[in-house]
This record gives C-alpha cells, sequence and structure tokens, in this order.
C-alpha cells in the first residue's frame, strides 16, 4: 500500500532495528530493545543502525533493502520470473520482509496514515482497504516489553488513524476495512459486531490455485447467515487461468454466497452462468490490471478478460490491489492500463466517467442492481 521509498527511508532509519537473511535470500526484519532470538532459518541477526555506520556506501544498502521489499526489477521479468510459482514465491517472501517492519506499533500507525495519504494525493476519496489483522499483533512497545495485540486493537488503530485522517483532510470521504484471513469466519463475526461501521466485511485472500476451494468452508460461511448476522463477503475468487481446476468454481462459490464484489474475477468468461448472474445483480468485479499481468495471468491488456466485459457493460472497479510491490502508487497506474489496455482506441472521458461511478455504486453491500445503485 506504501511507497517502498517512504518504508527504507522513514522506518529502516529508526532505532532498535535488526535484520537478517533467509535461507532463500530474502530478509526478515524485526524491531528489538535487545539482541533478537537466531531464528533457524536465518543467518544472525544484525543491528542496522550499527550496518549503515560501516558500510561505505549507504545508498547501495538502501537500495538492496528496496529490492527485498518489491518484485520490481530492471531486468526482463520473464526471465526472472519465469512462472507463475516462481513470481508468488518472490511476491510473499516480499510481504514477509515488509510484515517485520510495520508490526511496530509507532510504524503500524504511521504506515497506515501514510499509506492514506498517498491514495489521497492520487485523488482517491474514498477506500476499502482489504487488510490482514494476525490473531496475534504482535506490538513491540519500547521500554515496556512485548506487547500481544489482538485484531480488535488492530481494527481499532485503523479505525483511530482514519478518523485522524479524515479530520486533517475534510474533503476525504473515509475508509472502511475489509478483513481478510484463511479462515477466522468466528472472529470476523465478532469484529463485525464490534466495529459495524467501520469494518465492511470479510474476505478469504491467499492464492487460489495453492488452497481449497470455497465450497470447502461452506458451514463456516453459511454461520453469519445462520445466526441472523449481516457479515457481507466480498471474495477474491476467479483469480487463475487453470480452467476446469477446483478452485476454478470459486465465482459461482463465490455468488452462491451472496458476495457483494469479486475480488479480480479473471477466469469470469469461462463462467457464462456467473456472467450472467453477477451483472444482473450488478456485483462488480475489482479489476487489478497490474497485478494481473505482473503475476502472469495476462502477458498483452488487450486480451485481459475487462476489455471484453467492459465492452459488455459489466460493472467494473478499478483496484491496485498491492501497488508498492510492483512499483507503482495510488490508483492511477492501474486506471491508465485500464484505459488504454482495455479500452483501446475507442477509450474517452466516458469511459473513465462509467468506471469512477462503478465504483460509486459498488460501495453499497446492499446492491442488487445498476440502476438501484446510482
Amino acid at each position: 500500500m506504501v511507497d517502498v521509498e517512504w518504508l527504507v527511508k522513514n522506518v529502516t532509519y529508526r532505532p532498535y532495528l535488526y535484520m537478517c537473511f533467509t535461507n532463500s535470500q530474502s530478509i526478515r526484519f524485526i524491531f528489538s530493545s535487545e539482541w533478537p532470538k537466531l531464528l533457524p532459518y536465518c543467518s544472525p541477526w544484525v543491528l542496522l543502525e550499527k550496518l549503515r555506520a560501516t558500510t561505505i556506501n549507504s545508498t547501495e544498502l538502501d537500495d538492496s533493502i528496496k529490492r527485498n521489499l518489491t518484485i520490481f526489477t530492471d531486468l526482463d521479468p520473464d526471465v526472472l520470473y519465469p512462472t507463475q510459482d516462481v513470481i508468488w514465491g518472490r511476491f510473499e517472501q516480499a510481504f514477509l520482509a515488509v510484515l517485520g517492519l510495520v508490526s511496530y506499533a509507532p510504524v503500524f500507525t504511521d504506515y497506515y496514515y501514510q499509506g492514506l495519504r498517498e491514495f489521497y494525493t492520487d485523488n482517491v476519496m474514498y477506500l476499502e482497504v482489504r487488510a490482514l489483522l494476525p490473531e496475534v499483533h504482535i506490538m513491540f512497545v519500547l521500554n515496556s516489553g512485548w506487547q500481544h495485540h489482538d485484531k480488535t486493537w488492530a481494527l481499532k488503530t485503523y479505525q483511530e488513524v482514519t478518523k485522524q485522517f479524515t479530520a486533517d483532510h475534510p474533503d476525504f470521504f473515509g475508509a472502511r476495512l475489509i478483513f481478510t484471513v484463511h479462515s477466522v469466519v468466528e472472529e470476523a463475526m465478532k469484529l463485525k459486531r464490534e466495529f459495524p461501521d467501520f469494518m465492511a466485511g470479510f474476505d478469504l485472500v491467499g492464492r487460489e490455485d495453492q488452497g481449497r476451494p470455497l465450497w470447502y468452508f461452506r458451514n463456516e460461511l453459511s454461520l453469519p447467515s445462520d445466526r441472523g448476522l449481516q457479515l457481507p463477503f466480498y471474495f477474491h475468487a476467479g483469480e487463475t487461468n487453470l480452467e476446469g481446476s477446483e478452485v476454478d468454481q470459486n465465482l459461482l462459490d463465490a455468488l452462491l454466497f451472496n458476495t457483494s464484489r469479486l475480488g479480480h474475477g479473471f477466469a469470469l468468461l469461462r463462467h457464462p452462468v456467473a456472467k450472467e448472474l453477477s451483472k444482473k445483480r450488478g456485483v462488480a468485479l475489482e479489476i487489478c490490471p497490474i497485478s494481473n499481468q505482473v503475476m502472469k495471468l495476462v502477458d498483452d491488456l488487450r486480451n485481459h478478460p475487462g476489455a471484453a466485459l467492459m465492452a459488455e457493460d459489466h460493472p467494473l472497479v478499478i483496484s491496485s490491489d498491492d501497488p508498492a510491490m510492483f512499483g507503482s502508487s495510488g490508483l492511477s497506474y492501474d486506471f491508465y492500463q485500464a484505459f488504454v489496455g482495455f479500452g483501446g482506441l475507442r477509450s474517452n472521458i466516458g469511459t473513465l466517467k462509467e468506471l469512477a461511478m462503478n465504483s460509486i455504486s459498488s460501495i453499497n453491500t446492499d446492491c442488487r442492481t445498476r440502476d438501484r445503485c446510482l
């Protein structure tokens, strides 16, 4: 969400930050007032402040850290990342590297505020952010030891920072959180009761091709309706180019569970029933052009399913997935790619207007037809 330049220049220059190198040649970070315990998959920890003091060229060190926090490369990406397995592996390692930086309490709040600032600077006026809330969100507070914070603490912090940012920027409409996790529906229900206005809903997250289909979790996902609780779903579904696989059915399952939007929905063209149903209900696809291209679902965005869906007036919402990971920021890069890649020579101001209107319409989680939304 946040530019890695800010992470490196702002966060990695803070005191008490340690770094190590993993066996897979990635890096890990941890804030600690004493020397951290050695990890079995990591080289000995080094205090970054001391390492910089003994490094002749600190710029090279900073650039090296940046390369570990993104999957951006100046090399030929098809050579460096020849398969989806390779690019996903690198993608996940970069996330783990960032986690050690943002799980320190002062950074956690600053990081989210900076993320809102970057999107606001990019003229995004409202956000619904998918965010992981680890079951034990460890935040190290100096001089008071390790503190273990649960999901409620993290969600409350997101809410407080959002209120502060909105107060600082009165023309910003606000933000809500979509709680994403592998499988903790009970916890999501609890958080929705505690934060009914700020928590938009729930999603499962991860690489679909390596996970179980939504239908596998049907009992857990049925709990909210069985108990009469409104827990809107925003499912990742169809982020795959493997036709006929078990998870290729996720699009249909997501609609059966009354999802409010479809994350990615790349495989929708292969499912005419799901396509017809989603359009009839006004269930928008959250299309992430750059992510889909970088993660090797499509080489040429002119061949992206979004191009055909746009031509059919299917509701699309352009999203940026993890912009910093791809060397971009905010939302404008993805909007540009959709404008020229999906719309081609026929794109005009009306194309941008329609995409913007779709974004506004899809905020209404009870929406089932576009006329009603608008």
